[in-house]
């Protein structure tokens, strides 16, 4: 039983510290490569989006269609992607968003770390649960728990990515940026630890379900109103739209494969 923890354990970690992959980018890119900025947020917001309508929310549905029968989970999978993305908007309200005096070599910076941060925060609160589902499959099944691990692995590459580049272009810091990146995807070893062992007896199918669809709309009014708009700020709008089509096919193929 403890060798049947420790793996699951390990498993969320190494699904977590994926992000530092994408973290470590900020070291091979130069700090004016603002194509790259571009084409990287325009590949995150590929792959937040492309998850979150066909991965997260459909799991949402499975969750709470085993407690509530189809038609009401529908309805309250809807209802909770849109409060979703009424949370992110509040939270985005909520972060500080620099000054209007200030310059605009000043502001821009201001944006980007803004960005970063506010990426960095929904992140942790996707990778939480995502952290806890890994382990609880893992401790069920192994095989389970290192094909969940390996598609977490998967996509929290560019989630990294998206949250190490507007911070390194802001601050000029790689350290920072891989730090924040890394901190981002350690809420999934976290998640995991905290979930079992103290919100074990209170997460069930349909807290699992509205938890998910909830991330499902964080993360889209992050690509549609931060990653998008800024990178088209930094970018030809064409391969911007590649970098999103990019990120989706990525994704695909890596759902697709496990």
């Amino acid at each position: 039983m403890n060798e049947n923890i420790f793996a699951a354990l390990f498993l969320s970690f190494l699904a977590g510290a994926a992000t530092c992959i994408g973290g470590l980018l900020a070291f091979f890119v130069k700090k004016d490569n603002f194509k790259f900025l571009a084409l990287g947020l325009g590949f995150s917001a590929g792959v937040m989006i492309y998850v979150s309508f066909m991965e997260i929310l459909p799991q949402a549905q499975v969750s709470l269609t085993g407690v509530f029968g189809y038609n009401s989970a529908g309805w309250i999978a809807i209802a909770s992607f849109f409060a979703g993305i009424v949370i992110a908007s509040l939270i985005d309200t909520c972060l500080p968003q620099g000054h209007h005096l200030e310059d605009d070599a000043l502001s821009q910076k201001n944006k980007l770390k803004h960005l970063g941060l506010f990426t960095a925060l929904t992140l942790a609160l996707h990778n939480f649960p995502e952290g806890l589902a890994t382990f609880m499959a893992a401790m069920q099944s192994p095989a389970l728990g290192v094909s969940i691990a390996v598609a977490v692995a998967v996509h929290n590459i560019p989630e990294g990515i998206a949250v190490a580049l507007p911070i390194y272009h802001a601050t000029g810091r790689r350290g920072k940026a891989f730090w924040y990146s890394a901190l981002s995807g350690m809420a999934e070893p976290v998640g995991a630890i905290v979930g079992f062992f103290f919100l074990k007896a209170l997460l069930h199918e349909a807290a699992f379900g509205v938890l998910f669809a909830l991330i499902a709309g964080i993360m889209v009014y992050i690509s549609l109103d931060e990653l998008l708009p800024t990178a088209h700020e930094y970018g030809d709008p064409h391969k911007v739209i590649w970098g999103v089509v990019g990120g989706m096919m990525i994704m695909a193929l890596s759902l697709q494969m496990l």
